[in-house]
């Protein structure tokens, strides 16, 4: 048993009215059960009651035992002293306000229905379910699970936005630098993220602006900057862009990053760093107004043909810049590109929309049930448990629901959990 339990059970009034009263048995009316406090003071707070003939507005305070109003000090703080209700599940304790009156205190225990009681001990007191509902989720009704869906697809589009918001406000603003750094995160997938991220910042986005125009400047400006180009390599691409580093780097006063920052270890070879350094190169010298262009494009197929990049002969045939391997045009993979699509391109929209409030919720959802669901541990055991997931709107959704809700066992703030605990 634990608190968050008792504030869903009065928040929703999962209990039984019938003769309630309190422990001095005097009738209790709840006419609302108040607003939640999700801050300091009292759990609920404006809550109209009827004590035997009297009608009183106020705050309602919840704990598991009388004796934890002591425990927590209430009765030296201001903010308790309009509480005109005590709900527990046990009463160990009288508890008196200044006046020397006793709280009314209610009970909660012998007013909540077993099946409610036996439902929440399976939930959220098992251990070895992968998510507490496991046995339960193939019977949610699909009006449910798809109204919760699209508002796990938000909560997590806000959280991303937020990480953007922080971008936005070191950056001063500048949505075309964060794209670039984001972007830059992107391309270095799960192992070289932070690394990509790490390149990206090095160098202020005014230099880049500058340089990626040419393509020899500013694949010189990103392989310098990453440590790439410290080696004693004999090929003419590699001894120019080495020279045109040493002028970038004295020119903008450079600092580079070591390259045992990048991982090549047990990386499928298009995946290697080089490889999406110069697709990121290719990418940006190709589209000069990249990001104006995406705010434009609104369909999945424009973003396909924006992310549409032809690689230079060189890495058409390299790598790495050392081995020369057969020749592949190595441009951007459709499941790359929906990656993109999902982790930055849709994030950065919003992103922008809501600083303008002129967000339109469909265009995000068109877009993602468009795309084919993303492919994880995740979204593999959701299929083993019947729940399908078809777009990356379903697959977005559910790891949302898996790694904010499930992991953290908030069943009770999730409407799938709350309607296994409803039903007797």
């Amino acid at each position: 048993m634990n608190e968050d339990f008792l504030h869903y059970v009065w928040k929703y009034k999962m209990f039984s009215s019938v003769k309630l009263c309190t422990v001095n048995n005097e009738t209790l009316s709840i006419l609302k059960t108040g607003l939640h406090n999700q801050n300091a003071g009292p759990d609920f707070l404006n809550a109209h009651l009827k004590i035997d003939d009297q009608t009183w507005i106020g705050n309602v305070e919840i704990h598991l035992k009388s004796s934890d109003w002591y425990l927590h000090n209430h009765e030296l703080d201001r903010n308790y002293e309009a509480v005109i209700l005590h709900v527990v599940w046990e009463n160990d304790a009288l508890i008196y306000m200044k006046n020397n009156k006793a709280i009314p205190t209610l009970v909660l225990k012998p007013f909540v229905d077993k099946d409610l009681l036996n439902n929440y001990r399976s939930l959220l007191l098992s251990r070895k379910n992968w998510i507490p509902c496991e046995k339960n989720l193939s019977q949610i009704d699909l009006f449910t699970f798809n109204n919760w869906k699209e508002r796990l697809f938000f909560e997590r589009l806000e959280r991303k936005s937020s990480e953007i918001k922080i971008l936005l406000e070191v950056e001063q603003n500048n949505f075309e630098g964060v794209l670039f750094q984001l972007l830059a995160k992107n391309f270095g997938l799960k192992i070289n993220g932070d690394a990509f991220l790490t390149l990206a910042k090095s160098v202020d986005y005014s230099i880049v602006k500058k340089v990626s125009a040419n393509s020899t400047q500013f694949s010189a400006l990103l392989f310098g900057q990453a440590g790439f180009l410290e080696e004693d390599i004999q090929h003419n691409y590699y001894l120019l862009l080495k020279e045109e580093y040493v002028f970038l780097k004295h020119k903008f006063n450079l600092k580079p990053l070591s390259n045992n920052q990048f991982s090549f270890f047990r990386m499928r070879p298009n995946n290697f760093p080089t490889i999406r350094i110069a697709q990121l190169v290719a990418l940006l010298t190709k589209e000069k107004n990249l990001f104006s262009k995406i705010i434009e494009s609104n369909t999945l197929a424009d973003f396909y043909d924006l992310f549409k990049i032809e690689m230079i002969d060189f890495w058409q045939t390299h790598y790495n810049f050392e081995s020369i391997s057969k020749k592949s045009s190595k441009r951007l993979t459709k499941s790359f590109i929906d990656l993109l699509i999902i982790n930055t391109i849709i994030p950065l929209k919003f992103m922008y929309h809501k600083s303008r409030g002129e967000v339109n919720e469909e265009t995000y959802l068109e877009i993602l049930r468009e795309i084919k669901s993303e492919k994880n541990s995740v979204i593999s055991k959701f299929t083993e448990l019947k729940v399908s997931s078809e777009s990356a709107f379903d697959s977005q959704a559910l790891l949302e629901l898996k790694n904010n809700y499930c992991a953290l066992k908030r069943c009770l703030e999730c409407a799938i959990g709350k309607n296994v605990l409803s039903k007797s």
